[in-house]
């Protein structure tokens, strides 16, 4: 399996860079993964395809202002660091630019409150930091700090919460959990007046998501590993669900690496918290979910991998060039699919 079979045909003009005024007028292509069909609907009308019984899995992480700027104290140099996850207390693996710049007890300030000093050296970028502040850690990042949007979007972001979902909750991530940015909490409250369940985990994402594919051979591609966590109540109300064949949605590709992790190593889902580098792509067997809610992903990704080996590479395909005939918009800020039986 090569990752050129991941690839396809997308016009920049269908790149969004900036969200639509109201979150769920987005649109929404429904993908039969049986069938192969298509319909194209507005994601408001998820209502129409969810019923009673059904459980809507989210995830709650909330995205840190992540991205900093900061000068190298030794030669004055200008750093760019994008906090990808605290390893331990005041200890973050960071994505640093120009990476080369910066060495083993080398420092970067950012301000009078915020400075870090590099305790580890990684590939690919990637540099251990730990960080030293005055004051308490998040609100000097909210201070300083800037949303990390991905590097396709080029507009400023005019209101911080539009790169949030409505229900964020636990800060951790490094980017959005892009699919949820649709839901209105309006929306939410119509889905569980259907008796739709919601239920939520957390996954902190990382590096492990948005990393590009630089291998030939998909099977050799590593994936970094991301935090995740799934609390008791949410354990037994999906357990519930599956033993009485009700079906589990998920809501992006983040929350299903999380419930396919701990299936995968309970055989079952509970209480717990962890790492995982779950890497899904074609021929992967699913065991937790039903059917997926996700936006659309850049050619030869690990997410459109993802998608593929849930619905079928061809039928992905398939639904993309119709997507780009029919000019949705794509990745972060664009529209949505629905993948069903």
């Amino acid at each position: 399996m090569k990752t050129d079979d991941f690839d396809f045909e997308l016009p920049e003009r269908l790149i969004a860079q900036t969200p639509l005024e109201k979150r769920d007028e987005s649109r929404l292509l429904v993908l039969h993964k049986t069938t192969g069909d298509l319909e194209h609907k507005h994601f408001s009308d998820i209502l129409e395809y969810l019923k009673e019984g059904d459980v809507l899995v989210l995830n709650d992480t909330k995205v840190m202002p992540a991205r900093l700027y900061g000068v190298k104290e030794e030669t004055k140099a200008l750093i760019e660091i994008l906090m990808l996850k605290e390893q331990e207390k005041d200890t973050w693996e960071c994505l640093v630019k120009p990476a080369k710049r910066i060495h083993l007890g080398e420092t970067v300030t950012f301000s009078s409150k915020l400075k870090a000093t590099c305790v580890g050296v990684g590939e690919e970028g990637i540099r251990k930091f730990r960080f030293e502040y005055e004051g308490i850690f998040y609100e000097i990042l909210e201070e300083l700090g800037e949303m990390p949007l991905p590097p396709y979007i080029h507009e400023k972001l005019k209101e911080k919460d539009r790169y949030q979902t409505v229900y964020a909750k636990n800060i951790g991530s490094a980017a959005a959990p892009t699919a949820g940015l649709h839901f209105t909490k309006e929306l939410m409250h119509q889905l569980e007046e259907k008796g739709v369940l919601l239920v939520y985990i957390t996954l902190h994402v990382g590096l492990g998501t948005f990393r590009p594919v630089n291998v030939e051979d998909v099977t050799k591609h590593k994936m970094h590993s991301e935090y995740y966590q799934m609390s008791k109540e949410a354990a037994e109300v999906l357990n519930t669900a599956k033993r009485e064949g009700r079906r589990i949605i998920s809501v992006g590709t983040t929350s299903t690496r999380t419930l396919e992790t701990i299936m995968k190593k309970y055989h079952t889902f509970q209480e717990c918290s962890g790492w995982t580098d779950i890497f899904i792509y074609p021929g992967y067997q699913f065991e937790a979910i039903d059917a997926l809610i996700t936006n659309f992903h850049l050619p030869k990704s690990t997410l459109i991998m993802l998608v593929s080996a849930l619905a079928g590479k061809e039928n992905i395909l398939n639904a993309y060039r119709e997507a780009v005939e029919k000019e949705y918009r794509f990745f972060s800020f664009g529209d949505s699919m629905f993948i069903c039986n």
